[in-house]
């Protein structure tokens, strides 16, 4: 059948059969004629029944390693229902805090005293460690969001406009071993601002959707590593210029700055838990 019966079949979106197939959950046969998929009853099982366990939070790795018979549904299960219990645990005695607060006459920031509702202030923040961890994660925000990705394009576009009219004709953008092994008409400058954009435009979505597949903080590590892309592109367009001037020879140096950066940066954002 096609995917578009699948689609039908399933309830899912071709979006998430697709996934499916390319992390290997689900193995379409192929027609030798067209190239087409052709799904059988047997993959609409597996489908639905890796949807349904998405639903309850199982990852796709542990999907992957059940179906491989690398471990136990069961085992899986229980791990999840165990975590999904302490979840539910904390929400439940967070909505107690809460209803516990509610019950008083006058209730402003002014005048609130926290050890009436929890007497163990350093142990209601130890169980609440993962929420402050999340706040430092938080930190990196300034360093992935709109302003500094603006930021940096203007800085590239700037860099680009200014150093235009004393480029040469030629500027290369490929070296090899300290020398260059391609060039390309000096205009070719103004591509690094516009990688600047398209990087926001159309890889930040891409990373986004499948951080959200795996991970939690999407928006925070898509934004950070779509900037850092951004400030990769920076980079290499002051060396490009740096080495028609023969300021610097090798891009490592710039390369091995940036990542200087990136690992400094995140070291910063984990030292501010």
């Amino acid at each position: 059948m096609t995917i578009k019966e699948v689609e039908e079949k399933t309830g899912l979106a071709r979006s998430s059969i697709r996934y499916y197939e390319k992390e290997d959950l689900i193995h379409p046969d192929r027609d030798n004629t067209n190239g087409y998929r052709n799904y059988t009853e047997e993959d609409i099982r597996h489908i639905r029944k890796i949807a349904y366990l998405r639903t309850l939070g199982i990852s796709i790795e542990n999907i992957q390693q059940v179906m491989n018979h690398k471990t136990e549904l069961r085992a899986v299960i229980e791990k999840q229902a165990e975590v999904l219990g302490g979840q539910a645990a904390e929400l439940e005695k967070s909505r107690s805090i809460c209803e516990k607060m509610l019950e008083e006459t006058e209730l402003t920031y002014d005048c609130l005293d926290i050890e009436a509702y929890v007497p163990e202030v350093e142990e209601h923040w130890e169980s609440n460690r993962s929420i402050f961890q999340m706040d430092s994660v938080s930190f990196l925000y300034l360093w992935g969001g709109t302003l500094a990705w603006s930021l940096i394009t203007a800085l590239c576009f700037l860099t680009a406009l200014i150093a235009y009219p004393f480029l040469p004709e030629q500027i290369p953008v490929q070296w090899h071993a300290g020398e260059v092994s391609a060039e390309v008409g000096k205009a070719f400058i103004f591509v690094y601002p516009s990688v600047c954009v398209a990087m926001r435009l159309f890889l930040r979505p891409f990373i986004w959707r499948w951080l959200k597949i795996r991970f939690n903080c999407q928006d925070v590590v898509s934004d950070y590593v779509t900037n850092y892309a951004c400030f990769v592109a920076l980079s290499v367009e002051i060396f490009t210029i740096l080495f028609v001037y023969c300021l610097v020879k090798n891009v490592t140096i710039i390369l091995f700055a940036d990542t200087v950066v990136l690992i400094g940066l995140l070291l910063l954002g984990y030292r501010r838990q």
